[in-house]
């Protein structure tokens, strides 16, 4: 029985003992390749979903997720909603005709004195901060 007929005929008697035969000039990864499973990598901006709190009850609330979000802004107007999509390292979203974008920054960057000091906050620009702490 040439090589060949022997790892036929193992395959079928212990099944994982055909994993190593592979025919002549043909490379058992070859015979063994699988197709590759995709990875789904959530954006890092998924991990912002939730309430961001600012000065005199402004607040930045986002829902959703999977780089597809709901955006309510709180100012001292009244709240309104917006939709955003994940963009680079933030949030991308239409407000009057103006492209925002929401990025995480600290409380200084804020540039808002009222937030001055904390670790853990959004900004959308100058002076339009939130934190979670």
């Amino acid at each position: 029985m040439n090589a060949k007929h022997l790892c036929i005929a193992l395959s079928f008697a212990l099944p994982i003992s055909g994993m190593g035969c592979s025919e002549q000039g043909q490379s058992s990864a070859q015979g063994t390749a699988s197709s590759p499973v995709p990875v789904v990598v959530e954006p890092s901006s998924d991990r912002w979903i939730g309430k961001w709190n600012g000065p005199e009850g402004t607040f930045l609330q986002l829902a959703g997720g999977k780089g597809k979000y709901e955006v309510t802004i709180r100012n001292l107007d009244g709240p309104r909603k917006f939709h955003g999509a994940a963009v680079g390292s933030g949030i991308e979203f239409e407000r009057d005709g103006v492209k925002e974008v929401i990025r995480a920054t600290n409380g200084d960057e804020t540039g808002m004195k009222w937030l001055a000091g904390k670790s853990i906050c959004l900004t959308v620009r100058v002076g339009e901060g939130f934190c979670r702490e």
